[in-house]
């Protein structure tokens, strides 16, 4: 199978999930002249929206003409490199006049999780195409609406899973679905970050100069100023995201679901806790392992902080366990592990498949090929598609904070557990309202 048809028809495996559903994409939006630059505005420049925007401009349809962080310090220091480069940008700490500027074509989000849903379908009200961090939502509601606000503007979505660009992953799992490893029963996914430490509690203190705290909670908890919860460590509060399940999970996760052309499970269980730190700042769990009851499999994650030797001797990826053998994938590449019958494997060993290309380059020039041709079935990582995977590792951290096993109504699209179910949505604060499209 073809790479790019093999995205393009895996990205459409949301059909019938009882998520949400997927309705016809316009192909016959207005084409943008291939001559023309593609002007782009990053919101969020800290972490990954700064190398999502750095991969854009290695193309030279890309120009960016503004940049946004509610970090002054940030904001300066991103727009002295980019001046380096004689590619000179208005700032501002204002995410909304981004979106009033009608000479920007498209924006890259890398702000916290929580702030995700509101700019992306901000942005596509306001006429503008999307490239935005994962997970791609902080609630499962906000992955619906996220998907909702896609289909009524019918603009060009990207998700910043990077992988879904890169030929080994592809190669993976075709092989998998070529059915040489028999039933598969099982499937693990996991991440074991050995170089993550423990985050020493701290007192909270006055906001840092040129920080604007306020738009950085944004709809979240009100909550006075600690270092922890900032910047890169935001992801271990619940406020603000969802621990190692959201940040690695979807990545992991959707080759999982991509490799078994998996919808939306029926059960969900999970267990652990706060096991390598105990007395730390941060609230997710630093150990957990999460089961997921498919339609004829399970699929398993783990997350270890501290540890770096994970199952097969990797410190993430994926293993696909069938009857004739194990097809185990992650960022370096892929192998199959046969079976044995005695001494006889029971089909052919594939060496280790090292990967060849740079991800997130091929990602970024998949984005501006889609936004010149307006084929949004080109995509290789759609909304649709990073929602559902979002949605299943939500799902994941909910059976984790209700300590039950849960139950998925997909026709209802909600749990059976009213508990669970209080943790579909999230809540905003201070003024704001989740978007509702």
């Amino acid at each position: 199978m073809k790479r790019r048809k093999f995205i393009q028809s895996s990205s459409l495996l949301l059909a019938s999930t009882g998520l949400a559903s997927i309705l016809p994409l316009n192909l016959f939006a207005t084409n943008k002249s291939k001559a023309d630059k593609i002007r782009i505005a990053a919101i969020g420049i800290n972490g990954m929206g700064w190398s999502d925007l750095t991969a854009l401009l290695k193309d030279p349809r890309a120009q960016c003409i503004a940049l946004c962080d509610v970090d002054q310090n940030v904001l300066s220091k991103r727009a002295a490199e980019l001046a380096k480069k004689g590619i000179t940008v208005t700032t501002t700490g204002d995410y909304k006049q981004i979106l009033e500027n009608k000479d920007i074509d498209a924006i890259v989000i890398g702000t916290p999780d929580h702030w995700h849903c509101k700019i992306m379908v901000d942005a596509l009200a306001a006429g503008k195409d999307v490239y935005v961090e994962k997970p791609v939502g902080n609630s499962i509601a906000e992955c619906n609406e996220m998907i909702a606000a896609q289909q009524k503007y019918n603009k060009v979505v990207q998700v910043g899973q990077w992988q879904r660009s890169q030929k080994h992953f592809a190669d993976a799992i075709a092989y998998v679905h070529s059915g040489k490893l028999g039933n598969i029963r099982l499937v693990k996914a996991w991440a074991y970050q050995g170089w993550m430490k423990a985050i020493p509690k701290v007192p909270d203190s006055a906001v840092p100069e040129g920080v604007d705290y306020n738009m950085w909670l944004g709809p979240a908890t009100q909550h006075p100023f600690n270092k922890n919860r900032f910047h890169f460590d935001f992801r271990w509060f619940w406020d603000y995201a969802g621990g190692l399940m959201t940040d690695w999970g979807v990545h992991m996760i959707d080759y999982a679901l991509l490799g078994m052309k998996a919808s939306a499970p029926k059960s969900i269980v999970a267990s652990g806790g706060k096991f390598a730190y105990p007395d730390d700042a941060s609230e997710t769990p630093d150990t957990l392992t999460t089961i997921y009851e498919f339609e004829g499999f399970n699929m398993q994650w783990e997350h270890a902080t501290g540890i770096d030797d994970g199952p097969y001797s990797r410190n993430h990826g994926v293993a696909f366990i069938g009857n004739n053998g194990t097809l185990v994938l992650n960022r370096q590449g892929w192998e199959v592990i046969p079976g044995k019958d005695g001494d006889k494997n029971r089909i052919e060993a594939v060496p280790f498949q090292k990967s060849v290309d740079n991800g997130l380059q091929l990602h970024t020039k998949n984005f501006l090929d889609v936004i010149q041709s307006r084929k949004l079935e080109d995509l290789n990582a759609p909304i649709q598609a990073g929602a559902h995977v979002a949605t299943i590792c939500q799902m994941g951290n909910i059976a984790y904070r209700t300590g039950k096993k849960i139950y998925w109504d997909a026709a209802k699209g909600k749990f059976t557990d009213s508990q669970a179910n209080k943790y579909l949505a999230a809540q905003y604060h201070n003024g704001y309202k989740m978007p509702k499209v």
